[in-house]
């Protein structure tokens, strides 16, 4: 009888097209495992994943509606160590990038490392990728600056208005992720701050990526003022463009010896 190898943990991004903007490496990885778990956005990927892999099973009824985000996020946790533990190689696809807005990769790949077990992350191409192709910026030319819309308000940010700022997780601002129903009060409050800091007409994008390859991307520009009125969704994010140029430092310019 062969020897049983140890368990592993691959966690991986599907990209916000599963099997578009999955990686050779994390196709790689699905099919070699002994058991797959996954977590997608849509349901039309499902098939693709379980063509992939025979073992594949859905982690979305832990996701009952209205249950304490905490709960779901431990059961996610701890549902992939009981196949790790068995030990089995395992597998787990998250929608987008496993690292962005999401503890359960990061909390259960260090669980895993801390019970001896090799563990690792996989990227894949998230929501700021396709919004910097669909709105066609390129954050390279004047930086860009990224919060959670709720951490923006609760912890008072200050941006800088000379640079373009994304706003994540806006629908849910002030609210559940769980339910992910969106929460117009949240976004009257959102709407408010921004008008104090870029005005009330200045205009900004509400963007929401397609999962479909012959989709196209929700883009919706509205002013500030009109943000709670505007079509938002669970998924959508909010782009602010700068309110005016930054100056230039004429005596860093001078340092620097670049060219006016």
């Amino acid at each position: 009888m062969p020897e049983r190898t140890p368990g592993s943990l691959t966690i991986t991004g599907a990209g916000i097209r599963p099997g578009l903007h999955t990686t050779r490496e994390a196709v790689a990885r699905i099919r070699s495992a002994d058991k797959v778990l996954y977590l997608l956005a849509e349901t039309t990927p499902v098939r693709w994943i379980e063509e992939l892999n025979s073992s594949a099973e859905s982690l979305e009824d832990l996701y009952q509606r209205d249950r304490p985000f905490g709960e779901v996020y431990e059961d996610v946790v701890s549902t992939i160590l009981i196949h790790v533990r068995k030990p089995q190689d395992v597998c787990v696809v998250f929608y987008g990038h496993p690292s962005v807005f999401d503890r359960t990769s990061h909390d259960a790949v260090n669980r895993a490392r801390e019970e001896g077990f090799p563990a690792r992350i996989l990227p894949g191409i998230t929501a700021e990728d396709c919004l910097y192709v669909d709105l066609e910026i390129d954050p390279g030319a004047t930086g860009m600056q990224s919060f959670d819309a709720t951490d923006f308000l609760v912890r008072r940010r200050t941006p800088d208005t000379t640079v373009p700022l994304i706003l994540w997780q806006v629908g849910i601002v002030g609210g559940s992720r769980t339910t992910g129903e969106v929460r117009h009060a949240g976004l009257e409050v959102l709407a408010e701050r921004l008008a104090e800091l870029y005005g009330a007409e200045h205009e900004l994008v509400v963007y929401e990526a397609t999962p479909f390859p012959v989709g196209r991307p929700m883009i919706e520009r509205c002013a500030v003022g009109g943000l709670a009125d505007a079509g938002v969704t669970g998924l959508s994010t909010i782009y602010v463009p700068a309110a005016a140029e930054a100056a230039r430092d004429a005596g860093m310019v001078a340092r620097l010896q670049i060219e006016a």
